[in-house]
């Protein structure tokens, strides 16, 4: 099974894969070949048609990582860190994520800049591996106005740069870029001796990580930066027309 440590010594090695999974099924099908599964926050807009993160718990979370343990054997299994479940002090963190690995994750993401750095060394030093997740913050979308591209200026990408070296002296084994400038995505990717992995932050990153149900065209809509592998909602529904058609004559 992968671990922390392999995920870091990747470093500008062979690319990292990783996907989201929430799912038994889905995880016995992805983690053959990927290298993180991620029990995302997204959770609550894929499965739940929840309009955000925002409203993602703690305890749904705990759930879906059991779900997802039951069907990896190879895969590094990466949980999110939900909105407040973490914010309030590095204590409470570390409450949040032993429940998460507890349920069977091998590490934690959290969202945030320098306001985090603490946070994610007090998990590291008991023994708990952190993803820092900085650029564009889908819990922060209130704060950022939404969901807008980040690292576009200078300044923008001076303070990420300070923020990827934060967190990697603090002890995280990667740094996860969403929503990132290429410019600014290749200059964290060098200036680090982590992985990075993107989302949205262009081929210049360590790895890179998608939605699932984004890349096998589970949706109408995507994210620009998703190329599509499949179109299953094309599939589901030709197939369920079949059925029924059979089924009525």
């Amino acid at each position: 099974m992968i671990t922390a440590p392999h995920i870091r010594a990747r470093k500008g090695k062979e690319k990292l894969v990783a996907l989201t999974c929430y799912t038994t099924r889905m995880a016995e099908l992805l983690d053959p070949q990927v290298d993180i599964l991620l029990v995302g926050d997204s959770v609550g807009m894929v499965l739940y048609g929840m309009d955000s993160t925002l409203d993602v718990t703690l305890s749904m979370m705990v759930e879906h990582v059991k779900a997802v343990r039951r069907g990896t054997k190879h895969a590094f299994l990466l949980a999110d860190l939900p909105f407040g479940s973490y914010q309030r002090s590095p204590e409470q963190a570390f409450t949040s994520a032993a429940k998460l690995l507890k349920a069977g994750a091998q590490g934690v993401k959290l969202e945030g800049g320098l306001e985090m750095v603490e946070t994610v060394r007090f998990l590291v030093e008991r023994g708990i591996p952190v993803i820092a997740h900085i650029g564009l913050k889908p819990q922060h979308v209130q704060t950022m106005g939404g969901y807008k591209k980040q690292g576009k200026t200078e300044s923008d990408k001076k303070q990420m740069l300070i923020e990827a070296r934060a967190h990697e002296l603090a002890g995280a084994f990667a740094l996860l870029l969403e929503g990132t400038e290429e410019k600014t995505a290749a200059a964290i990717t060098k200036a680090v001796k982590i992985p990075t992995i993107g989302i949205g932050a262009s081929p210049m990153c360590d790895g890179q990580v998608l939605v699932t149900e984004d890349m096998l065209g589970m949706f109408d809509q995507t994210p620009s930066f998703v190329t599509r592998h499949a179109e299953l909602a094309q599939d589901i529904t030709k197939a369920v027309a079949k059925f029924v058609k059979a089924t009525r004559k």
